[in-house]
């Protein structure tokens, strides 16, 4: 069955972890040649869609969209689901988008993948796995096309709860495991006794983020929020860490460095949650990225308020902190930023839950496009929508 319906409103365990590449190296210095290097300078918005909560493709509950991607080649776009394979098996749509610099009119789920571990099967969610204790149970975030072959490549946060550590992987685009990247020993869970201080991600706070540069030549993830040794998450008053890895086409770990996320922007009501992290990162280039800052701030009633940033990030003259058990001592040199956007000064009916960011097409104008999605947490208070951007060149 397929009915969408839309609102238009202007512990790897046991695996291996080599790469599946068989790229040659000519391949890859000419995408470098004839690649232009691309410039972020002001933001225009261009419009909104949204798809409503009860939309549904092929008997799957559209939403949880956490990832977005864009291939050139193909015009298709691709959109990662957080669901946990409890509505159905874990998932990636394709989309048709339809927008250019006079507003974006339209937005269609053109199909859905589903995601298979590395033995054919689907991913479990809790209750399979407490059923039978096979297979590892999801938490998809970020989702990227790889530029150099027709495959994706996707990141789950872990669970320290079930003692599963994030993940990245590559699959075909029918979904089938083809391989994976090792993630850095210091992301790993380590099980501790009370009185112990707690080693590696944070619970929900990991693998939120990931880009390849233009060339395909290097892959980057971002982690959500600091790791245990390095420090704090962001409160009101103070500011944090994360971590960007940074990655050869083979998986060697080449790089980490320090993001400094900012303090949570708004006070919280008395007793309530709110937390500030990296939702999102897009290479700009080999050492630029444009990174979503994400804000969700709880009211006395209750409801949330989202406070979401897009700031141009510059590993260039950042320390190289691969090599750092903790980020505490603060003795490097972290990755500079500056603000590209506040959303929140669009003046926009809703801002939701913005969790994917992504290049889309030229514009007519010659300008590059930007594309942003909220996940909606399939919460019947919050929406799933797209915004799209004219990006101008810097310096006009």
């Amino acid at each position: 069955m397929k009915f969408v319906k839309l609102i238009s409103i202007g512990v790897i365990a046991g695996l291996a972890v080599t790469a599946n590449f068989d790229i040659a190296h000519a391949k890859q210095e000419k995408h470098g040649k004839h690649q232009e290097e691309r410039t972020v300078g002001q933001l225009t918005f261009i419009g909104e869609q949204r798809f409503s909560n009860d939309t549904v493709y092929n008997e799957t509950l559209v939403g949880g969209l956490s990832g977005i991607d864009y291939d050139s080649k193909t015009h298709k776009w691709i959109m990662i689901s957080d669901d946990r394979s409890d509505k159905s098996p874990a998932r990636y749509y394709t989309a048709k988008l339809k927008y250019d610099t006079d507003g974006f009119s339209s937005v269609k789920i053109t199909g859905v993948t589903e995601f298979k571990q590395p033995d054919g099967t689907n991913y479990p969610n809790k209750t399979d796995y407490a059923a039978n204790n096979k297979g590892i149970v999801p938490d998809f975030e970020s989702i990227r096309f790889d530029p150099m072959s027709k495959s994706v490549w996707y990141t789950s946060e872990g669970d320290r709860n079930l003692a599963f550590n994030p993940f990245i992987r590559q699959a075909s685009l029918q979904g089938k495991y083809l391989s994976a990247f090792r993630i850095p020993e210091a992301f790993k869970f380590v099980p501790s006794n009370t009185g112990e201080i707690q080693q590696g991600f944070r619970n929900n706070l990991a693998l939120e983020g990931s880009s390849f540069s233009p060339d395909g030549k290097y892959y980057f993830t971002s982690m959500e929020s600091s790791l245990y040794q390095d420090g704090d998450v962001s409160t009101v008053l103070s500011g944090s860490y994360s971590r960007i890895t940074k990655y050869n086409r083979n998986g060697n770990i080449l790089a980490e460095y320090a993001y400094p996320v900012d303090a949570i922007p708004a006070e919280p009501g008395p007793g309530k949650n709110a937390d500030n992290g990296v939702s999102e990162m897009l290479a700009v280039n080999d050492h630029q990225f444009l990174i979503l800052e994400r804000s969700g701030v709880q009211a006395t009633d209750g409801s949330y308020s989202n406070y979401i940033r897009i700031y141009e990030a510059d590993i260039d003259q950042a320390t190289n902190v691969k090599d750092l058990d903790s980020l505490t001592a603060g003795q490097f040199t972290p990755v500079s930023k500056r603000l590209v956007l506040n959303l929140n000064s669009l003046g926009l009916a809703k801002l939701d839950n913005i969790e994917g960011i992504a290049w889309g097409h030229k514009l007519k104008n010659g300008h590059d496009s930007l594309v942003l999605v909220s996940d909606n947490n399939f919460n019947a208070s919050q929406v799933t929508q797209l915004l799209a951007f004219d990006v101008s060149p810097a310096g006009k």
